[in-house]
C-alpha cells in the first residue's frame, strides 16, 4: 500500500513540475504537422516502404478534470507509393507513362493524458481509434512537354479499401507563449483487415507502423493561472 500511495505522489509531481502552474481554463490548440511513416513487421514490411506525409489535428483540454486530459480529433495522409515508369509506344512513338500512386488517409478520434496549463514543457501520452482508406491508383498517361494541360490520362485502375484502426502515442510540446506550441512525439500504429497494399489477390494483412511526427499548434480559447 505504501509503495502504491509513493508511486501515485511521484507521478503527481512529475506532471506538476512539467506542467506547473496549471491552468484553470487551458487553452485548446490547432495542430498542422508533418509526419515520417514506417513499416514494421512482415505485413507492413513486404508491401510497403517508408514514406513522408502530414496532417492536421484539434487538442481540447477538460478543465473538469484539472485540464489533465484533452480529447483529440484528427486526420493525416501519408503518400506510400508515387512512381512512374516511362516507355515508348512502338506504333505511334509517343512517349507514355504509367503512373503510380499509393495512399494511406486516417481519421482518428481519441484523447491524450498530461498537463495542459501554462507550463513550457507538457509531456503526454495518448490512444486514438481510426478509419483507415487506403487508395491506389495507376493512370497511363501521354505527356504534352509543351502544355501539360493538353496531357492525354486515363485511368487504368484504382482500388479503396478502408479498414479499422488504432495507435498509441508518446508525445511532449513546448508551449510558447500558451498561444503556440512546438511538438513532437512517435505513434505506433495499428491496422486491422485491409487488403495487401501493393498486391493483387484477396489476402488480409494487418499491417503496423511507426510515425514520427513533428508539428506546430496555435492555441484558441482562454487561459487562466490558478491562484
Amino acid at each position: 500500500m505504501r509503495t502504491v500511495r509513493a508511486w501515485k505522489q511521484g507521478l503527481l509531481c512529475v506532471i506538476l513540475i512539467a506542467g506547473f502552474p496549471l491552468a484553470a481554463n487551458a487553452a485548446g490548440k490547432v495542430q498542422v504537422y508533418g509526419v515520417r511513416m514506417t513499416p514494421t513487421g512482415q505485413d507492413a514490411s513486404r508491401f510497403s516502404r517508408p514514406s513522408w506525409g502530414g496532417g492536421v489535428a484539434v487538442i481540447a483540454p477538460l478543465r473538469q478534470v484539472h485540464n489533465l486530459f484533452a480529447g483529440t480529433l484528427g486526420f493525416d495522409v501519408v503518400n506510400m507509393l508515387s512512381q512512374t515508369t516511362g516507355f515508348q509506344d512502338e506504333q505511334t512513338g509517343l512517349r507514355v507513362e504509367q503512373q503510380t500512386n499509393q495512399n494511406y488517409y486516417r481519421i482518428y478520434l481519441g484523447g491524450r493524458i498530461g498537463p495542459h496549463g501554462r507550463g513550457l514543457v507538457r509531456p503526454h501520452v495518448g490512444t486514438n481509434i481510426a478509419l483507415v482508406v487506403y487508395n491506389i491508383s495507376t493512370d497511363v498517361v501521354v505527356p504534352d512537354d509543351a502544355n501539360r494541360e493538353n496531357e492525354i490520362r486515363q485511368n487504368l485502375r484504382s482500388r479503396t479499401e478502408a479498414g479499422f484502426g488504432w495507435d498509441l502515442t508518446l508525445g511532449t510540446d513546448f508551449n510558447i507563449h500558451n498561444t503556440v506550441a512546438l511538438e513532437g512525439g512517435v505513434r505506433f500504429l495499428k491496422t486491422f483487415g485491409v487488403p495487401q497494399q501493393l498486391g493483387a489477390g484477396s489476402m488480409r494483412v494487418e499491417p503496423a507502423y511507426f510515425q514520427i511526427y513533428l508539428g506546430l499548434g496555435l492555441g484558441f480559447g482562454a487561459a487562466k493561472r490558478v491562484g
